[in-house]
């Protein structure tokens, strides 16, 4: 199970990628077939596209050979589930579609599924921003989007088939999504995109990770390819600006009318004194320390919120059961796991449990999740002796009642 960036570097460690690669150059990271398996096989994809109604024109996308195939093409208009009128796929014509060789997107689906969360949990957990996901579905010489750059980091995670990337030399610099980023076109793109850096063939298991801004493109060249694009949003100097404007509007100074002009000397003068003046209380918010906490604050809470819900507790009753009365457990926070030459456990302020190396992956899930009961450990660590791993865990109080 992911849980960790170390797991999804593995086996390169976080210490060099952040010095050779992050936000400096593409990485193509070879893995393990089975290295991404819990995330997202086939039966998942089919399981996930049958949740008809989380499905409308702008979650789930046709596209045929770099053309976005119109939804009324494949989708029925229906009511969605707050009421709203929207277009919702209809399997068999989606099904056409693909049957002549078009592209699936599946978007912001990091929070469907237990592996996929793990993923974009272990990436923000990493302090590295807002992690969001799409899958993408593609068939062999078939290419779904022409050459282009994304304005978010990509992590690119294959988890069936092959897939052949071109990695160009251009690089956009830190584009973010604004419409004079928007109003390129493609022929922009193909002449910025420079020269070819290298192809990345990625097979299943394999991780290819894509600063923001850099030039590529990708056909599937197996009979079919499968991967999870995380998009990872970064705090960036604009989230900066947004808190130097929350804590101006507590300065009087700023809530004043700037100087009336009238083309006088005096009037540009007043105005060049207030700018002055401003821009020197904000040299000063930028150094304080306060300040600088509440950037830090911000930077540590930028993620998506997912799970957490247990209903039962809420209301004080006894230990939540899911369906089968299966007891379920509150996972106490701030338990780390830790390494000691060929020795693991899990960290808490009582202490280090140890644990076996099969342990490890079961364990490591267990302390990401708010609440876990015996079936979603089986089925987020098939093989795992669920049974005992949750007594021993109970007994070192790591899982509590519900």
């Amino acid at each position: 199970m992911i849980t960790t960036l170390a797991d999804i570097l593995a086996p390169m460690s976080p210490d060099r990628f952040f010095a050779e690669y992050y936000d400096q150059q593409p990485l193509h990271l070879p893995g393990a077939a089975e290295k991404f398996a819990h995330v997202l096989d086939w039966a998942g994809i089919n399981s996930m596209l049958g949740m008809t109604h989380i499905w409308s024109e702008r979650s789930l996308k046709v596209v045929m050979d770099s053309t976005t195939i119109p939804a009324a093409q494949y989708s029925q208009s229906a009511m969605s589930r707050d009421g709203a009128n929207s277009l919702q796929p209809i399997p068999a014509k989606v099904q056409e579609w693909v049957a002549r060789g078009a592209s699936v997107v599946m978007n912001d689906v990091d929070s469907l599924t237990p592996g996929l969360a793990g993923i974009s949990n272990a990436l923000e957990g990493a302090g590295l921003g807002k992690a969001q996901a799409n899958v993408y579905i593609s068939w062999q010489s078939h290419k779904a989007f022409q050459a282009h750059y994304d304005t978010h980091d990509v992590w690119a995670v294959q988890v069936e088939g092959e897939k052949t990337w071109n990695i160009w030399e251009g690089r956009a610099e830190w584009p973010v999504a604004h419409a004079i980023f928007r109003s390129q076109g493609q022929e922009f793109h193909e002449k910025a995109k420079g020269a070819l850096r290298f192809k990345a063939h990625l097979k299943k298991g394999d991780l290819l990770y894509l600063p923001r801004g850099w030039y590529h493109d990708a056909l599937a060249e197996a009979p079919n390819s499968v991967h999870i694009a995380y998009g990872v949003h970064a705090p960036m100097g604009v989230d900066f600006m947004g808190l130097l404007t929350e804590r101006a509007f507590h300065d009087a100074e700023f809530r004043k009318p700037l100087p009336r002009q009238d083309g006088t000397p005096a009037a540009k003068y007043a105005l060049t004194q207030r700018a002055a003046l401003l821009g020197q209380r904000i040299a000063e918010w930028s150094r304080d320390p306060k300040f600088l906490q509440a950037v830090e604050n911000f930077q540590a809470n930028y993620r998506f919120e997912r799970g957490g819900y247990d209903l039962l507790a809420a209301r004080g009753a006894a230990p939540a059961t899911e369906s089968g009365g299966a007891q379920m457990f509150r996972v106490r926070p701030n338990v780390k796991t830790v390494r000691r030459g060929a020795d693991y456990g899990l960290r808490t302020e009582m202490g280090v449990l140890a644990i076996t190396a099969q342990e490890v992956e079961p364990a490591a899930w267990i302390i990401t999740q708010p609440s876990i009961t015996e079936t979603s450990l089986a089925l987020a660590c098939p093989g795992a002796n669920t049974a005992a791993l949750i007594e021993k865990l109970r007994a070192a109080e790591i899982l509590l009642p519900a």
